[in-house]
């Protein structure tokens, strides 16, 4: 009974084993079969989110399809217009293709004609070929034959008008001889002072006042001639050129142009405006900025000449301005002019004068010319007068120097253009000066007196020319003599209470007019000048002494002093 109940407790302990083991295991499917229910699940949900993009797809599968179906008929519908147009191109290119052709075609028989035609004139070509061959191979004998023969007829005329030849032929050679003359005139005269003449036009508050009627009258068939009635008698005036009212700043300039280009050859020039009080000088040299005078027309030619020089030439150009005030040399490119300048022979043996202390600026364009201009219009003197609310009072010189050398020649060049702008002449009691003004219309006078006596001096080639009678004249000697180029342009009012200043301005221009610069005279009249230039005369405190009286007619400006 013990072996039983031991065995039966042994048998219960191994049921309790199985079991203990049998519940484990039942744990253990029991948390595989929960595994499994949650992956069960979680692959049901992939299977529905899986229906559902499958059942987009099939949507959009669907509108696909009905895309492609829509774009192939678009395709199939343009291939068949692509299909339509090239039949229709490959047709109008054949028809093309045909018309040409058949141009082709009759060019060709044409030309087929043409061989046809041109076969005779080939032949015809051929034998004068060989005819004209024959011809030169005989020349030479024909030639001969035909020189003989000329020679006795040209002997048998010359024998027939030997005495009418012998007298055309002396009539021949005086021609010659005259033409000759006429022309080393000409090639003397070409050095002359050209003397041209404005007229400026009547202003608008002129119109109404008294005696705005003008008394001068142009010429129609010559216009170098000027008209004046004074007094009953009318004066008639030969110039160069004279410009009625209506003339532009161009015209006027034209006739000036040719003398830039002889600064840049090396030649001194010179173009000043001269006459009276209020009768356009500034407007003429200077104009205005939308319509420029001489001044900027020349600067602007004179830039344009040296830059089309520029491939063969190497330009340096150099400008300067001063004015004459009361016989005073004065710097206008300082900030205050008030330093005291002399004119002096140059050192360097050419017999040239120069300034001492002038400012002188290097410039590149007209702009910068501009730009010194302006400093030196600040600086010049000018006063209100009974005839010119704004006058200048005094000489502005604006002197523009260009020196030029030529590298592959060794040629070197060096030409002064001088630009004045004159003080206006007046009858002082005209103009109501009195003081200091008075003094500066006595100087101005005297000064464009002096001038005149010069260009007197000049015209009947006496052995002294009195340069420096003025300081206006002896700055310039080097341009009013020898082969330098002067121009004067005389300004003229038209109003009849000028009368007499325009006459007086007429009989000056003529008087200058008459000059003949002769390069020997000249130059020797600089040599007696220059004798005594160590040091040009002082005038500092002093009147300028009475100028030597030349034949020509003198200013009524002047017997008012």
């Amino acid at each position: 009974r013990q072996h039983a109940t031991q065995a039966e407790e042994a048998e219960s302990g191994d049921a309790r084993k199985t079991a203990s083991e049998l519940r484990a295991k039942n744990g253990v499917l029991q948390e595989q079969l929960a595994a499994q229910g949650a992956l069960l699940r979680q692959l049901e949900a992939q299977l529905h989110e899986s229906q559902r993009s499958c059942t987009q797809l099939r949507t959009q599968i669907l509108v696909y399809e009905g895309e492609m179906e829509r774009a192939q008929g678009q395709l199939e519908a343009e291939m068949q217009n692509l299909e339509e147009e090239k039949n229709r191109v490959i047709e109008e290119a054949f028809v093309r293709a045909e018309s040409e052709m058949k141009a082709v075609h009759e060019n060709l028989a044409g030309v087929r004609m043409n061989l046809l035609s041109l076969q005779p004139a080939l032949r015809t070509l051929t034998s004068d070929y060989n005819s004209l061959k024959k011809q030169v191979q005989e020349f030479p004998s024909m030639l001969e034959n035909a020189i003989r023969e000329a020679k006795q007829e040209i002997c048998q005329v010359i024998s027939q008008v030997s005495s009418t030849n012998q007298e055309l032929l002396s009539k021949y050679r005086r021609e010659m001889n005259l033409r000759k003359k006429c022309h080393d005139e000409l090639v003397r005269l070409k050095g002359n002072i050209r003397v041209l003449c404005r007229v400026r036009p009547v202003r608008p508050e002129e119109q109404d006042s008294a005696g705005a009627e003008t008394l001068l009258s142009f010429d129609s068939e010559d216009d170098a001639v000027l008209h004046l009635s004074s007094r009953g008698k009318v004066t008639t005036f030969e110039l160069d050129r004279v410009f009625p009212p209506q003339a532009s700043q161009e015209e006027v300039f034209l006739e000036v142009r040719d003398l830039v280009t002889s600064c840049i050859d090396g030649f001194n020039v010179c173009i000043f405006a001269y006459g009276q009080t209020g009768s356009g000088k500034t407007y003429t040299m200077e104009g205005v900025a939308d319509d420029p005078g001489i001044n900027q027309r020349a600067l602007r030619l004179l830039f344009s000449q040296v830059t089309e020089r520029s491939a063969d030439w190497d330009h340096q150009v150099s400008v300067s301005m001063l004015e004459i005030y009361n016989e005073t040399l004065r710097d206008l490119l300082v900030d205050q002019p008030s330093e005291k300048l002399d004119i002096k022979l140059n050192p360097d043996g050419s017999g040239q004068l120069y300034v001492p202390g002038l400012t002188q600026f290097t410039v590149q364009s007209p702009e910068d010319i501009n730009k010194v201009l302006e400093l030196g219009h600040r600086n010049r003197a000018t006063a209100c007068t009974n005839l010119n609310e704004h006058s200048s009072r005094s000489h502005a010189l604006l002197t523009v120097t260009v020196t030029g050398s030529n590298p592959s020649t060794g040629t070197h060049t060096q030409g002064r253009l001088h630009l004045v702008d004159l003080a206006g002449s007046e009858r002082v009691g005209r103009s109501g000066a009195a003081g200091g003004r008075l003094r500066e219309a006595q100087c101005i006078n005297r000064s464009l007196s002096a001038l005149g006596d010069v260009i007197s001096a000049l015209r009947s080639r006496h052995a002294h020319v009195p340069f420096r009678n003025s300081r206006l004249t002896y700055l310039l000697q080097d341009s009013l003599g020898g082969a330098s180029k002067t121009l004067m342009m005389v300004q003229v009012s038209p109003l009849p209470g000028n009368v007499s200043e325009s006459l007086c301005s007429l009989k000056f221009a003529q008087r200058v007019r008459s000059v003949e610069l002769s390069s020997s005279s000249s130059s020797s009249s600089r040599r007696l000048d220059a004798s005594s230039a160590s040091s040009s005369p002082t005038h500092d405190g002093a009147e300028v002494r009475r100028p030597a009286r030349g034949p020509g007619p003198r200013c009524p400006a002047t017997s008012d002093l």
